[in-house]
């Protein structure tokens, strides 16, 4: 998962750099691995800075003071334990033809033959092993077949259709062509989310526009008309213009409702969804599937959540249950998020580094603590022993989200489909492993409508990580297999020594 954005200035005398900035630090929660911004200034020249860490690490006032120009694009990238951080930090670049920035979200399914054809049939040598970098050579391949010296919007949606016809998954992407203006387009399944808006410029003369992974970025940065770019849409923004067209258009769209449920912010509004509205009617939904469990035997004292995105389902879940609302963590906000973390024993320890429980709120109590999802459970296991260190007597454990039993293809990187707690295991297995008196998930029907109800006209979501059904199909076993053997513990853990002994060879030189 990553946050993208990208910017264009109607005055060219102004320096797009210190929005793009801040849109990263907006989206930030989507990616903690690293950053980057590409800008284009004057007769199309292009200046970059990316590199590994929180945007606040990457991004020095030396570094911004070179990012000179009025438009670019950035990009903030979701930890993947064991890759070189700094070959794979976004936003790509080709020089030819014309010089094409990319930066995207998502991922492709179909990476094996794209890089195949890339390398075979196309001579387009690639330098990672992101698919990023693939989605932008395809991109760059289909333009480069027009042979022209200047293009123009048609020979960009000529390309950008090839493009969908060719990659296969998940993308949300903005892409910049020196000298001429930003790009954005999504998949035809719209699995992944962009939105685009534009204001008014300081000078009064002409408009500035922006696509941003989430509508909190214009929110903040005073754009208005929010719209959600649409699936199979590309929009082109350049100096003169704004043209869009939908390439594409699939029976279904199909976002991903792990977004509603964890990933995007809640103060942003996804596909016409506002996310806090549709996390609180998690909590509605939630709270019936407690009452009908314990039925006459509820004997919950307090709601606790588990910060920070199950605090909306939370708080409507006491309601509807009548039970007093609790904060009984307190929360570092300096620690990654921790079921991509390789190494239970690492995951455990930043589990106590992340939260503290504060014994007054847990001493002598039945405790329903409440969290947007159950993934390894290594997370959910340690918060509930912490609970029951300081003096609960009873510990239940809800989850705003369904038991995941299957893999992400489309861009989440969750653990191997072996390392999932609830894969192959009942409710009450996943409660004896994790050690809750007793565990709730909610219904998968109930988690689709506590999003659909706020945009009726989307009747369906992407769903796999629970029910197993992939919305793009063409999803083999074999890559399935790839997946389970790249996202093992084992795997990364290898890795992850392999890229320590690089650096402490680099160090001993």
């Amino acid at each position: 998962m990553c946050g993208v954005s990208a910017l264009l200035l109607a005055d060219s005398s102004q320096m797009a750099v210190g929005e793009l900035l801040e849109s990263l630090g907006l989206l930030q929660h989507r990616g903690q691995d690293a950053a980057g911004i590409v800008t284009c200034g004057h007769k199309g020249r292009l200046f970059q800075c990316k590199g590994n860490g929180m945007v606040s690490n990457v991004f020095t006032p030396q570094r911004l003071v070179a990012l000179s120009g009025y438009m670019g694009v950035a990009h903030v990238r979701y930890p993947t334990a064991g890759t070189p951080a700094d070959s794979e930090a976004q936003p790509f670049y080709v020089n030819s033809p014309y010089g094409i920035v990319m930066a995207h979200n998502g991922n492709l399914t179909n990476d094996s033959e794209l890089r195949h054809f890339l390398d075979y049939d196309a001579h387009r040598h690639i330098n990672t092993d992101s698919d990023s970098e693939l989605l932008l050579n395809i991109f760059a391949n289909n333009l480069q077949k027009t042979g022209k010296f200047r293009i123009n919007e048609q020979d960009i949606f000529s390309a950008i259709q090839g493009l969908y016809s060719e990659c296969h998954g998940a993308y949300a992407a903005t892409a910049m062509l020196a000298g001429f203006g930003i790009i954005g387009f999504r998949d035809p399944h719209g699995i992944r989310p962009l939105v685009f808006g534009h204001r008014r410029a300081l000078s009064g003369k002409g408009y500035d526009y922006m696509f941003a992974s989430e509508s909190v970025v214009l929110d903040a940065l005073d754009f208005t008309d929010i719209e959600d770019v649409q699936p199979g849409e590309v929009i082109i923004v350049s100096k003169s213009a704004v043209t869009r067209r939908r390439l594409v258009v699939e029976a279904n769209i199909t976002p991903c409702i792990f977004e509603y449920v964890y990933f995007a912010r809640p103060d942003s509004t996804i596909d016409g969804i506002p996310v806090y509205n549709a996390r609180l009617d998690m909590g509605v939904k939630l709270a019936r599937k407690v009452k009908q469990v314990l039925g006459d035997a509820m004997d919950i004292d307090v709601v606790i959540p588990v910060p920070d995105t199950s605090r909306a389902a939370a708080l409507q879940l006491s309601h509807e249950l009548g039970l007093p609302y609790r904060e009984g963590f307190n929360k570092n906000r300096y620690v990654g998020r921790t079921f991509i973390m390789p190494g239970q024993e690492m995951r455990r320890k930043n589990v106590r580094r992340k939260l503290n429980a504060m014994p007054t709120e847990f001493k002598g109590l039945n405790v329903l603590l409440v969290d947007d999802s159950i993934v390894r459970g290594t997370t959910s296991r340690e918060i509930i022993q912490m609970a029951r260190d300081v003096g609960a007597k009873k510990v239940y454990f809800a989850s705003a989200a369904p038991a995941i039993r299957y893999p992400n293809v489309y861009g989440i990187d969750m653990p191997s489909m072996k390392e999932l707690v609830a894969s192959g295991s009942s409710d009450s297995d996943v409660a004896n492993i994790i050690g809750a008196d007793c565990v709730f998930f909610q219904a998968l029907e109930d988690l689709v409508d506590s999003c659909r109800k706020f945009n009726p006209k989307i009747t369906m979501f992407d769903t796999s990580v629970f029910d197993g059904k992939y919305v793009t199909g063409k999803i083999s076993a074999d890559y399935l297999q790839k997946l389970e053997d790249l996202r093992s513990d084992a795997s990364k853990q290898r890795e992850e020594k392999a890229s320590s002994e690089v650096i402490g060879l680099h160090n001993f030189k």
